[in-house]
């Protein structure tokens, strides 16, 4: 079996040789690349699996790399982690709404920067039926999409168009980090006016309405939403 391919674009020696050797010993073929320029034309030649990808970069910064990356049919259905300082909330923001994945802030254990890239990869993955028959089983809760009905523990759940929604979006790609612009441009709220201020509101709403699995809707701070994982 081919091995599943990540390019590293970090220009920081140490960061790149902890990516890279824990990244190898998890059986993963590694490029490493040192500038937003060689990232760009390596991922066109490379044809990698996932990207991770530096914010502060020589050159081209982590952000514009991803906006270019998004915008090439070539390579934007790429999953990218973004790496970041833990101050760049604001960068962490915008790399999510350019289209990167998720983010791993600096410094990063080798366990969580594993777990990210194999949850990643799982997403992107993950074959999806058509919408009208999707059923998104998670935790003990069940979203049949064709029929616009929740339960929790088998019993029903009602929920607005707009609860439902965010809901949906969470819990198809649960792991993933979602801003809150980024709910909004997925939410067209038919029976509430959705803004971003305005999801915080949802969020409350789903979460008292979902009871003790209400847990599960995480918040990230200063950033957005994302559904809980299985275990």
């Amino acid at each position: 079996m081919e091995k599943i391919k990540i390019l590293v674009v970090e220009d920081e020696a140490p960061i790149q040789e902890l990516l890279q050797f824990n990244l190898e010993r998890s059986k993963y073929r590694v490029k490493v690349v040192d500038s937003g320029e060689e990232g760009l034309t390596t991922a066109q030649q490379f044809k990698p699996d996932l990207i991770l990808l530096d914010i502060m970069l020589p050159g081209a910064d982590g952000l514009e790399v991803c906006k270019k990356l998004k915008a090439d049919p070539k390579t934007e259905r790429i999953p990218i982690i973004m790496l970041t300082a833990l101050c760049e909330e604001a960068d962490i923001v915008t790399g999510l709404e350019l289209g990167a994945d998720d983010y791993i802030t600096k410094p990063f254990s080798p366990r969580v920067l594993l777990a990210r890239v194999k949850a990643a990869l799982r997403r992107i993955s993950a074959s999806k039926p058509a919408a009208n028959e999707e059923l998104i089983n998670i935790h003990n809760i069940t979203v049949d999409i064709g029929r616009h009905k929740v339960e929790v523990d088998g019993k029903d759940v009602t929920l607005t168009f707009t609860e439902f929604k965010v809901l949906q979006l969470l819990a198809q790609q649960p792991g993933r980090v979602f801003t809150r612009y980024q709910i909004v441009d997925a939410v067209h709220g038919e029976d509430y006016p959705v803004t971003d201020r305005s999801v915080d509101v949802q969020i409350v709403g789903l979460r008292k309405k979902l009871a003790a699995a209400g847990k599960y809707i995480e918040t990230v701070r200063g950033i957005g939403y994302r559904f809980k994982e299985e275990e």
